[in-house]
């Protein structure tokens, strides 16, 4: 892999501290929101190459990076990056798939099924195992690409993607090393409420997706959750760090039409029974776990880590100062992130 100090100055010399210099995604060919993005393929450049293909009957769309200096008829270390919750490819998973291609990798990242420019109705169904098996779908795909060495495949998730990728890589041993950045353990929250705030209203909300589920059967009006629209104002008196930057981040500086945090009320059955911190002793790759350490979300990660009994190696690394948001865009933070798993990566597969 190459040294990462050209990559390390030149994102640092692209980007402010400020958020206001994302990527508009009307300018980039291929839509991406993320600054340094891609804006055009060059022979002996990172490469993007849009693809499809099917899962389960589903159209998937997908992004496939390829490194400088690409050559089909060798064989190149690989990496699947699952996006967070509300996302999609032309976002934060975006960027660490290039960033990561960048230090030799072949790296792909896929709109998840019924979401973003994937295929799937009714539209932005959130189901955990249909997150899952968007991860194996894109395992199935990427290892039959051109130049893909089978044996050296890596796995990335972040933010909900993260905790999704925990429960993947419990099962699927293709994923010879598994990476987090700011996990999010989307069953937990969804249940308890974020940092435990909605405990009081749990059979409340599963008597409402009961019936939003029944609605649905009936042929009703699909009802969403998180779907409402909020001023400046309000978003500033959010309680949470997550929720003030999240909207900061998914509705102005990294806007995209195909991104929304509105799921359907039904998903709520499964979400609320999932935890994507059960069996983490099937994990018995490698194990890097990265967040900030003035993130909210960091109990996610904390309370996880420990139960990876069996992981063949694995660390915990703190971000000092960085929030879960700041992890997806803030140069000093993404660079000590993309170091860190280049390293880690380096190592294990």
């Amino acid at each position: 892999m190459k040294s990462l100090n050209a990559t390390l100055i030149a994102a640092t010399v692209a980007v402010s501290s400020s958020m206001s210099y994302a990527a508009d995604y009307k300018q980039n060919p291929w839509t991406l929101v993320y600054e340094g993005a891609i804006t055009k393929n060059e022979q002996g450049q990172v490469n993007i190459h849009p693809v499809k293909y099917k899962l389960n009957g589903i159209d998937i769309v997908a992004n496939v990076y390829t490194p400088a200096g690409y050559d089909k008829t060798k064989k190149y270390p690989t990496i699947v990056v699952a996006h967070p919750n509300g996302g999609i490819k032309e976002q934060v998973a975006g960027l660490y798939a290039q960033r990561l291609a960048e230090q030799g990798y072949i790296t792909i990242t896929a709109d998840a099924a019924y979401q973003g420019g994937s295929g799937g109705l009714p539209r932005y169904v959130d189901k955990p195992a249909n997150r899952i098996e968007d991860i194996h779908g894109m395992a199935d795909y990427i290892t039959h690409y051109a130049g893909v060495d089978a044996s050296r495949v890596g796995l990335l998730g972040i933010c909900g993607g993260g905790g999704y990728s925990l429960k993947a890589a419990q099962t699927d041993k293709r994923f010879k090393a598994l990476a987090t950045v700011s996990m999010f353990n989307s069953g937990l929250v969804r249940r308890n409420g974020f940092m435990n705030s909605q405990v009081d209203t749990i059979q409340q909300r599963l008597q409402q997706a009961s019936d939003a589920r029944a609605q649905e059967a009936a042929g009703g009006k699909i009802i969403y959750a998180a779907d409402t629209k909020l001023t400046d104002e309000q978003i500033a008196k959010l309680p949470f760090d997550l929720y003030r930057q999240g909207f900061e981040y998914y509705w102005k500086t990294h806007a995209h039409p195909n991104s929304s945090f509105r799921y359907t009320m039904s998903s709520l059955l499964d979400l609320m029974s999932f935890d994507a911190a059960t069996n983490m002793d099937l994990i018995n790759q490698p194990l890097l776990m990265i967040a900030g350490d003035k993130a909210d979300t960091l109990y996610m990660t904390e309370s996880a880590f420990p139960l990876a009994t069996n992981a063949k190696t694995k660390e915990l690394f703190l971000i000092k100062g960085a929030t879960h948001i700041e992890t997806y865009w803030k140069p000093e933070y993404v660079n000590q992130a993309v170091e860190k798993l280049t390293s880690f990566y380096g190592k294990n597969i």
